[in-house]
Order: C-alpha cells, then structure tokens, then sequence
C-alpha cells in the first residue's frame, strides 16, 4: 500500500474532496456527530493517507506547532470501515508521529482522543493529560507524546 503525504496546497481537488468525503462520513455520519468538520485548519495541514481503488482507505491530519495547540498535533485519524482490523490504523499513526517528530523536529505531540481509544494511543507512547471530558457528545482525553520518553 503507498502512503501518500502532502501539504493543502499539493492536494488534487479530487483528493481534497474524498478526504473530506470520508471524513464526514466517519465523523458526522457514522458517529452521528453533527460539528463544523471543516474548520480552517486543513490549510495549514500537512494530510497523510493511503488510497483503494481511488478513494481514502485511511488518513491523518498532522498540524504543525500553533495551529491547535502550542504544540504539534495529529488529529482527524480515520480508517474507513471496509479496511478496518487490517493494521491500517497503527502504521498510519506511526507515519504520522514519525514525520511530525524527525521531518517537522517537534519535541512533542498533543491529541485530542477519543476516550475508547485512549489503551490504543498510549501503545505509542502517549500519556494521558487529563480528565475524561465531552467533546461534541464523545467522550475525549488529552494525550501527550514526548520524544524519546519511554519509546
């Protein structure tokens, strides 16, 4: 499978739109969700996923240092249904927090995460920061990744 990674402006308009497409899908439809999915910050993005047949198998957003928060994040972590349980979701994020670490030379990550996949996140090295708190009706927790802490 070929990862692709690439910044706002280098995505293809049919790129941007079955990322956007997959997306709302997951998060607005199938977690039946309604929040502004597209909210700004995809401009200042870099945007890693893979592709089946033309559409988004799986995907992540990386967002340097200051668009979220004072430090790096990876958000919008999506795998779509039918490419479920085939190990998609860890080399994805395993991608993203290599690139965001050794290409980007942060220091460290932040996540938002989703409280039922926090023993997922922390497989990697992150480490809860907070409470368990509603974030659009889904339970989430702050994680932290510090570079070369216990990995």
């Amino acid at each position: 499978m070929s990862w692709k990674l690439k910044t706002f402006d280098e995505l293809t308009t049919r790129e941007l739109y079955s990322i956007l497409k997959e997306r709302t899908e997951i998060f607005v439809v199938e977690q039946n969700c309604p929040y502004l999915e597209v909210d700004g910050k995809d401009l200042s993005s870099y945007h890693l996923y893979t592709e089946v047949d033309g559409e988004i198998a799986a995907y992540l957003r990386i967002l340097p240092a200051g668009v979220s928060y004072e430090q790096a994040s990876l958000g919008r972590v999506i795998v779509k249904k039918e490419y479920r349980g085939q190990g998609l979701a860890q080399e994805l994020l395993q991608r993203g927090i290599d690139f965001t670490l050794n290409e980007l030379n942060e220091d460290t990550i932040k996540i938002q995460g989703q409280h039922y996949l926090e023993k997922f996140y922390s497989s990697f090295g992150f480490q809860t920061i907070s409470d368990v708190y509603m974030e659009d009706g889904i339970p989430h927790v702050d994680m932290l990744l510090q570079k070369n802490a216990n990995r």
